[in-house]
């Protein structure tokens, strides 16, 4: 009885941010984080901040992710520095950001982004009728900044002068034990800002962890929230998660949540038929696969997979009201494309190579003459070639189409020419004796170099 009591009091003071005035100091022993670990740009910025009177800090998920043992992407820096001040110390850097200002330093070739400890939020803080805060540009102190986070593992502080992690919310005890707890009420954090549902998937996944029941519970209830959530926030959240090399995990987690529902068009659908589920996972596996190797991937492709089977069953329904074939695909890229629009906003360019990538399929059907060797040339033809296999390992067409082009792709010359499947069509010379003669019944015309 008396040790229930005791893990209760300890959760409470770790749900209440302003429980915890003091951090605990964790030495390098206990952390395992070498400054040598850190970029130099964000040992040099740390260094010249505090060489300069002020308190500066690697935050977040560099620090979190050191621990974990990933190489993390980026380095973000929290200081008590103004904006201004921070900017006066760093020749090449610049002020960005309305809601809240932070600084962008360019360190070499590394950007590191520095924010200003921010305030705790009051009565005053601007919210709309759901609670999402609209404006917090207030500074405050690095016990508010560390309340302010969104997750315990978030909330660290690494300096790497001193080889030490200021822990107010015992992140690293979490991390260790593989729990995902939200700081604060998980409720009011959630209203704040909807997208730390997905967040708290997105980080699960990539982590290992158990979401925190107390974190877990609302989200389910509160998964409506997103829809007052900007859409190019959405699509950034969505995309790190997709791109995280945990992408198969974190969708399972979604449903599970119940935060599937709208983030793509019918999402929720795809993953209920059988052929759908298994084209969009092995889309997902391969872009996992491509992570953990370090390759690189291509947003355009990932949302591509994602939504094919939209444009396919729009596609059939124009085809079955007798539109022509070609045009009626194009209008159905359209149509799921501006549907995607109300809930993510892709930009213009991905939007442009995930039609490229569509738009191909229909050719891959042509294996003959000068359209099959032109498709080669196509600047996507890689993308859509990869995009063909993948609607073959999941049966939507013969694998059979897919070694063709595999194979076609591979050889040249003469082999390439003697692949070329005959044009079964009637020709008409044009000028000449024979113009205006029908070809005889049943003739196939030879294939000549290049057609």
């Amino acid at each position: 009885m008396i040790r229930k009591l005791l893990r209760r009091a300890i959760n409470v003071l770790r749900r209440d941010p302003t429980s915890a005035s003091e951090p605990a100091a964790i030495p390098l022993a206990r952390h395992g984080i070498h400054r040598e670990a850190i970029s130099s740009g964000a040992r040099r910025t740390c260094e010249t901040l505090q060489q300069d009177g002020f308190k500066a800090y690697v935050v977040g998920g560099a620090v979190r992710d050191l621990i974990a043992g990933i190489a993390p992407k980026d380095y973000d820096i929290a200081t008590d520095a103004t904006p201004d001040q921070v900017r006066a110390l760093f020749r090449r850097s610049r002020i960005i950001g309305r809601r809240f200002q932070i600084v962008h330093v360019m360190q070499g070739g590394e950007t590191l982004e520095v924010s200003t400890f921010r305030a705790a939020h009051d009565a005053d803080t601007q919210k709309d009728e759901h609670g999402r805060v609209l404006r917090d540009n207030v500074w405050g102190s690095l016990a508010d900044d560390a309340a302010r986070r969104d997750f315990t593992i978030n909330a660290l502080y690494y300096d790497p002068v001193a080889e030490t992690v200021l822990d107010y919310h015992h992140g690293v005890a979490d991390l260790k034990q593989k729990t995902l707890r939200i700081i604060g009420d998980p409720r009011t954090r959630y209203r704040e800002d909807p997208v730390r549902m997905l967040r708290a998937v997105r980080l699960s996944a990539k982590l290992g962890l158990s979401i925190d029941p107390a974190a877990r519970t609302p989200i389910r209830e509160m998964a409506g929230l997103m829809e007052n959530v900007p859409v190019a926030r959405v699509f950034d959240e969505m995309l790190k998660l997709l791109c995280s090399g945990h992408a198969v995990d974190a969708v399972h987690r979604l449903r599970d949540e119940g935060l599937h529902h709208g983030l793509l068009p019918l999402l929720d659908v795809i993953l209920e038929q059988p052929m759908g589920e298994k084209f969009v996972m092995l889309a997902l596996a391969s872009t996992d696969e491509r992570v953990r190797l370090g390759k690189p991937t291509s947003p355009g492709f990932l949302f591509a997979t994602l939504l094919w089977h939209e444009v396919l069953a729009d596609w059939e329904a124009r085809k079955q009201q007798g539109e022509v074939p070609i045009p009626a695909l194009f209008q159905a890229m359209d149509a799921v494309l501006d549907q995607q629009a109300e809930k993510l906003a892709i930009t213009r360019r991905i939007s442009g190579d995930i039609k490229d990538i569509w738009s191909l399929q229909p050719r891959f059907d042509k294996r003959t003459g000068k359209t099959a060797l032109r498709l080669l040339e196509q600047p996507r033809f890689r993308a859509g070639y990869d995009f063909l296999l993948l609607r073959a390992q999941s049966g939507e067409v013969e694998m059979e189409l897919a070694d063709w082009w595999t194979r076609f792709q591979a050889v040249d010359g003469d082999e390439r020419m003697a692949m070329l499947l005959p044009e079964n069509k009637n020709k008409r010379r044009r000028g000449g004796r024979r113009s205006g003669v029908k070809a005889q019944e049943g003739k196939v015309p030879a294939v000549e170099s290049g057609e």
